[in-house]
């Protein structure tokens, strides 16, 4: 691993997270449910800050299928290898907080597509990958194919007998994202290292009486850069900075 210098100041977000603001899918699938994309993500937690409207997130893990009711107030949350649906009951909106400055914006994430999919990156990424030149209701026709073939992989997931199936699963997945761990690796490092680096350099300065770092103190505020953008659970509005 690269060697990080401590530095006293951080520029990211707290923590190195990434900040985006989601209003789910209101597409309904074949089992009649209005929502999003199941996937899972390989080294992000991610959590939801529930600002309006009413829902659920569906989860899958090797313990358990779980249901957990989303309305305004609610903060949820889980660890990296869940698989997540979110369901949309009414004009749901959420303000996601994910792990590692949107290292899921490169690629930290994994579509629960039937095993034929995911044999290898140029499979998947037909099957996944919007054409960012294409017209809105092109691209929003392809976010929903490939919503839907998720959720065939996903249905067979959950009903499953027996765990070798979602263990098949995680391999795939696994192998999907290999060839680009060197790249979130820099990204890890820059970010959420960095940030847990600066925390222990104020520290050090603070024990040795050294408060020159707050007289280098500075006040930041950003726009979103894109609004609506197609995401796996829905329209999604970024913040560049925070990813």
């Amino acid at each position: 691993m690269t060697d990080v210098t401590p530095r006293s100041a951080f520029a990211g977000l707290p923590g190195a997270v990434a900040v985006s603001h989601l209003s789910v899918y209101d597409w309904p699938a074949a089992d009649g449910v209005c929502g999003g994309t199941p996937h899972l993500h390989l080294t992000c937690s991610e959590a939801y800050v529930v600002t309006g409207g009413r829902g659920s997130v569906q989860t899958l893990t090797t313990s358990a299928y779980e249901v957990t009711p989303l309305a305004p107030g609610t903060v949820a949350w889980f660890t990296p290898g869940t698989i997540h649906r979110l369901v949309n009951e009414d004009d749901l909106r959420i303000t996601v907080l994910m792990q590692n400055n949107g290292l899921p914006e490169a690629g930290d994430a994994v579509l629960t597509l039937p095993p034929e999919y995911l044999t290898d990156l140029e499979t998947y990424a037909a099957a996944t990958v919007i054409p960012a030149g294409a017209l809105e209701g092109e691209r929003a026709r392809v976010a929903r194919a490939r919503r839907d073939l998720a959720l065939e992989g996903y249905r067979a997931l959950r009903d499953a007998d027996g765990p070798e199936p979602l263990a098949a699963f995680h391999r795939a997945a696994a192998a999907l994202v290999r060839p680009r761990l060197a790249e979130w690796r820099e990204r890890w490092q820059r970010g959420a290292v960095a940030a847990a680096a600066a925390t222990g350099d104020q520290l050090d300065r603070l024990e040795r009486g050294d408060t020159s770092h707050l007289a280098a103190a500075v006040v930041r505020a950003e726009q979103p850069s894109a609004y609506g953008r197609f995401g796996m659970c829905g329209r999604l509005d970024i913040y560049e900075g925070t990813v």
